[in-house]
């Protein structure tokens, strides 16, 4: 359960539900649409009146997982605070609206999420997204294009999700595991030496996807070797029968396509405890320096390699920064966040939420029909906190929001650029 924070933050059925109608509009009670005064327009979608708009996410609030979940809806939380104690956005209809976040705890649960997601609209919410999760957001993507209810800026790497035949109601948001995994092999195969690499992955299409795109990278490399490839579910406790088989190997690289936070350190920690030090490679929503790292000892190993695609709150640049320290003022009055996220899902979340501004304000009609058509037209947008040469564009078919990665090495604070495998 949520902490409540600043009186804001109440508990409805399976919901904690956020109202932050900061400026004293009040959510219409008629389950969405307008103010019924006609004039033409289109018939209000459920979720949206003249005065707001209600987004929900289904994300791990409890569990393992806990960490980055929250962090998906307090970025949100945190962003739309502003923009609504600001009067509200103004949407491409003229209306000005503030946006309410409605959250909800799926656990990393996909039945759970399933349930969520009828519980949202039951609710009459309008959109949902931004949480996070390959199964738990699997769960409720049909019953979401049945329902013709947007599913948007998705927290899972599924090429699934950016597939417009296949989830014409969906959108994902960061970049797609394959291509994660194809940045760091590419990086490997570039290198003047001869490696060997353990593979670790999870069960599932999260999994798959990293080591799909890392095998792509390196095929046909010469100097790169797969010497052995093991799996564990998502439901597991522990990895340590697992690592010390991989460390037999010999491998000098192990590449861990792992999603489970705590697994992550104990895989980090047994691999000191039996003398395997490699060097690794960790997903970019498994790889925060201060959560992870440096409770599981990050720096005993010769190298930790990840890819970002935006600025790490915790960095001085960011830290020093007119944007950075707006967004830790925000998340330290809107969200239970003490002190600086130790999670990237909590930038993450704050640029997604200013991709739905763009989106709101080009939608000329209240219906999910046209937010969708508005969100799928962005191009070249310059987001806060994105890395220098990555924009948000939601044109291209097959691809999510965020398709631009680099590629970054653990210098025992936080991350570089990595020009070289080393």
């Amino acid at each position: 359960m949520r902490k409540t924070q600043k009186g804001v933050v109440g508990i409805v059925a399976m919901a904690s539900v956020v109202a932050l109608a900061l400026t004293g509009c009040a959510r219409g009670g008629d389950g969405g649409g307008g103010d019924g005064d006609g004039g033409g327009e289109a018939a209000a979608s459920p979720g949206i009146t003249d005065t707001s708009l209600t987004f929900g996410i289904s994300s791990p609030l409890t569990g393992p997982t806990a960490g980055p979940g929250n962090c998906t809806v307090d970025g949100a939380l945190a962003y739309f605070g502003v923009k609504n104690a600001d009067g509200g956005i103004e949407f491409g209809d003229g209306k000005t609206r503030t946006i309410e976040i409605t959250s909800y705890d799926d656990t990393y649960d996909p039945q759970k999420a399933l349930a969520n997601f009828q519980q949202m609209v039951a609710d009459d919410v309008f959109a949902a997204g931004i949480g996070l999760g390959t199964p738990t957001n699997r769960a409720w993507r049909e019953a979401a294009i049945d329902e013709e209810f947007p599913q948007v800026l998705v927290m899972s790497g599924d090429p699934i999700f950016s597939d417009r035949a296949e989830s014409p109601f969906q959108l994902g948001f960061v970049p797609i595991y394959q291509q994660e995994g194809e940045a760091f092999g590419n990086l490997l195969a570039s290198s003047a030496d001869e490696h060997k690499v353990a593979i670790l992955y999870q069960n599932d299409d999260y999994g798959q996807g990293y080591v799909e795109g890392f095998k792509s990278a390196i095929e046909g490399a010469d100097n790169i070797e797969v010497v052995e490839e093991l799996t564990y579910e998502a439901t597991d406790t522990s990895v340590d029968a697992q690592i010390t088989e991989l460390a037999a190997s010999g491998a000098d690289v192990f590449f861990n396509a792992m999603s489970i936070t705590p697994l992550v350190i104990s895989s980090l920690q047994k691999a000191q405890q039996i003398g395997w030090l490699p060097s690794w490679f960790l997903p970019s929503n498994t790889s925060s320096p201060t959560a992870i790292l440096e409770p599981g000892g990050g720096a005993a190993f010769p190298g930790i390699y990840t890819v970002a695609f935006s600025g790490a709150a915790a960095s001085p640049a960011f830290q020093e920064s007119e944007e950075g320290q707006a967004f830790m003022e925000a998340l330290g009055e809107y969200t239970n966040q003490d002190g600086v996220p130790a999670f990237p899902h909590c930038v993450w979340s704050w640029i997604a939420a200013s991709v739905l501004e763009q989106a709101f304000m080009k939608m000329e009609e209240p219906t999910r029909e046209a937010f969708l058509e508005a969100l799928l037209s962005i191009d070249g947008f310059n987001a806060p906190f994105m890395l220098e040469g990555s924009t948000i564009n939601t044109t291209a078919d097959g691809l999510p929001a965020v398709a631009d990665v680099l590629v970054q090495k653990y210098n025992g604070r936080g991350y570089e650029t990595a020009q070289s495998f080393e």
